[in-house]
């Protein structure tokens, strides 16, 4: 599947409002659909910190996570093959539980393996390939991938129709109720820019979302 353009804001709310009167009165309503990325958050730093969040408020899990940084001073993310190293109980001291262990260390294998792509190189691959690498890590699941290529690599046309949010915004929106397996072949009206749609099912909800140091992981 070839990769998608990154959006625009007018193009990505022209075309909502082109396509969905609907979505014309919602665009004038919302806050505009956030293109802007965070690139410098590669894949393996990303799903690191969103491991550790998994399940935690947000205060708790910045705390643990600031203990297990400390663990590898000025770095962005443990390096993978220090991360291996570092013993169960060290890391079971800075607040992890023990799936969280097993999960990072998952993660840290699979980067050295080349399963998880280096920051530069997953910019060159497609969205399928990038969920099907990234959710063979222990611990990671499609929505926590989905939000990194909606809000990191900015990636235009994700859909996630598991999103709890999203589905209950295109309920309030369109007054109806949909599934995961219904939203699924709705959303086709609105590509190539289903994530600014997925966005503004979050904003008609006020969802929070991960677009600010948050959890990634439901």
């Amino acid at each position: 599947m070839a990769r998608a353009a990154k959006p625009t804001l007018a193009e990505a709310e022209a075309y909502l409002a082109k396509v969905c009167p609907v979505m014309r009165q919602a665009v004038k309503r919302h806050a505009p659909f956030p293109a802007a990325t965070r690139p410098e958050h590669g894949p393996y730093e990303a799903l690191c910190r969103s491991i550790v969040y998994q399940q935690l408020s947000g205060k708790a899990a910045a705390t643990i996570y600031g203990r297990v940084l400390a663990l590898y001073p000025r770095t962005k993310a443990p390096p993978p093959k220090k991360l291996i190293e570092t013993p169960d109980e060290t890391l079971r001291g800075a607040g992890l539980s023990r799936q969280k262990i097993a999960a990072l260390k998952d993660l840290a294998q699979k980067r050295l393996d080349g399963v998880v792509p280096a920051a530069g190189a997953i910019e060159h691959l497609p969205d399928d390939e990038i969920v099907e690498r990234l959710t063979a890590v222990r611990g990671v699941g499609r929505w926590t991938v989905e939000m990194y290529l909606i809000f990191t690599l900015g990636r235009p046309d994700v859909w996630p129709v598991d999103d709890l949010g999203v589905r209950k915004g295109a309920e309030k929106l369109f007054g109806q109720s949909f599934t995961p397996k219904t939203l699924a072949p709705f959303g086709d009206t609105y590509s190539p820019w289903r994530s600014a749609m997925a966005w503004h099912c979050w904003r008609a909800t006020e969802t929070v979302l991960p677009t600010e140091p948050a959890p990634l992981q439901k």
